[in-house]
């Protein structure tokens, strides 16, 4: 109870900071999930074929974790005055939306609850939304001699050009793109011939995704655009999930749960890759920003959520952060995760971008693990046409696109086994540091030493 007691008053002290509001959200951490209705004889119940057969594959089962919140301890909440407005299974949490903290501090009387963490204020003010958005579309282009278009250098300093003429463009394979908004990714035609498997918004389940920010948009284009001569991105047959987790009205530690809700969907419906071009460690209220010694793959809730998804069986591709050459210089969450690949970005020479994120994490592990190209970055703008950018957040969808067209080659690698050979592929896997990481990764060679893994059963060659 006395710990209780001392995380609250912690929580009013970061409420004091900001004026009166009318609605807060709370992260509410449960101490266990009984009693239940699900079971881990069952898991058909709670995740889809496709999840578990990607698991299966892996030599993966399920646990504790996999079970859903506990529905009981959902209603007590509710019954206090509490709306749910999303849950972690992985981390056993939920958010509650209130009118006032002192629901929340009744919260803590429950036997159930563990902790309570303010996430959320309402902001004084929303930004409108753009109307009639699509009729900024032009999408006029203009055809190169090369089949990639203004994509090509950003594949090729991968050999992603090789593995793509050996058949290996991703077909078959899932990708989840956690981001800010896919705006007008649904008439742009660059993303005429995507598969699209569906789309969801964490943040605010009513809005339209292809309404909100284009920073997914933009790196969407990165993987799936697919116009010869024009722009192909690094992934042209896969499908695709976009999901929004990122809130651009304000900065709260409230999107880390929305993207720990959306990296579990992802995880349900069976998904084999997720891109992620965000990264937090500063918020609006400056209590709650991260420090160094946070950089540890478990603090931070997006960070422990992506540590987890390897043992789900799904390979998490994640930006460095854009901090080089800012006060922070560091790595943001959850690029500090274990089991993840985190991209630096590169210029289309190789050369480091100034403003890529270094690391390494708190307890010593190499971070970046790669790089990518994300200095001038081909991707698309808002009207369809042809953009450039800069930033890890480019790079990062650059390289998922090509990694996920490597497991397609090589299905019987596991996370854990796809990141290593990734690694040994770069330019300085011998010599890695926390500006490069492990280098360049060259897919192709990272290709052929997936087959020396290849079991003998299936014909190893």
């Amino acid at each position: 109870m006395c710990r209780k007691i001392v995380l609250l008053l912690g929580m009013l002290a970061c409420t004091l900071l900001v004026p009166a509001q009318e609605s807060y959200k709370f992260r509410v951490q449960l101490t266990d999930k009984n009693p239940t209705v699900y079971s881990l004889d069952r898991p058909e119940e709670f995740l889809s074929e496709k999840a578990l057969q990607r698991r299966e594959r892996q030599g993966l089962g399920v646990d504790s974790t996999d079970l859903p919140v506990c529905k009981e301890y959902i209603a007590r909440l509710v019954q206090l005055g509490g709306k749910l407005v999303t849950s972690s299974k992985w981390n056993n949490t939920v958010v509650m939306e209130v009118p006032s903290e002192g629901i929340a501090q009744s919260f803590l009387d429950l036997p159930f609850v563990r902790a309570v963490k303010r996430v959320w204020v309402s902001p004084d003010t929303v930004f409108p939304r753009t109307e009639n958005r699509k009729k900024e579309v032009k999408n006029e282009w203009k055809k190169m001699d090369d089949y990639y278009g203004v994509s090509a250098q950003q594949v090729k300093i991968h050999h992603g050009d090789s593995l793509h003429q050996a058949g290996f463009r991703g077909q078959g394979m899932e990708i989840a793109v956690i981001d800010a908004g896919f705006y007008n990714a649904d008439v742009i035609k660059y993303f005429k011939s995507v598969a699209v498997r569906g789309i969801r918004d964490f943040v605010n389940p009513e809005s339209d995704i292809y309404g909100e920010h284009y920073h997914g948009l933009k790196v969407l284009s990165c993987m799936a655009a697919n116009a010869p001569h024009v722009m192909v991105g690094t992934a042209p047959e896969a499908a695709y999930w976009l999901l929004r987790s990122e809130d651009n009205d304000t900065e709260q530690p409230v999107e880390e749960d929305y993207w720990a809700a959306a990296i579990e969907f992802a995880d349900s419906v069976g998904v084999d890759v997720v891109n992620t071009s965000l990264g937090y460690y500063e918020f609006d209220d400056p209590l709650c920003n991260y420090t160094y010694r946070d950089l540890d793959g478990k603090t931070s809730l997006m960070s422990a959520s992506a540590s987890r998804a390897a043992d789900k069986g799904i390979l998490v591709v994640c930006s460095a952060g854009n901090s080089g050459i800012d006060r922070w210089k560091k790595i943001t969450p959850p690029a500090d995760a274990f089991n993840v690949l985190t991209v630096g970005a590169v210029d289309q020479f190789g050369l480091n971008a100034d403003f890529s994120s270094v690391g390494n994490t708190t307890d010593g592990r190499v971070k970046p693990d790669i790089m990518a190209v994300g200095v001038r970055s081909s991707v698309s703008g808002e009207d369809g046409n042809v953009s450039y950018a800069n930033g890890t957040s480019f790079a990062s969808p650059t390289f998922c696109g090509l990694v996920t067209c490597l497991w397609q080659a090589c299905p019987w690698l596991t996370v854990k086994q796809l990141i290593d050979v990734v690694r040994r592929s770069g330019d300085r896997a011998d010599y890695p540091d926390n500006v490069y990481g492990y280098g360049i990764p060259d897919v192709w060679k990272a290709y052929k030493l997936a087959l020396a893994l290849k079991p003998e059963a299936d014909g190893n060659q």
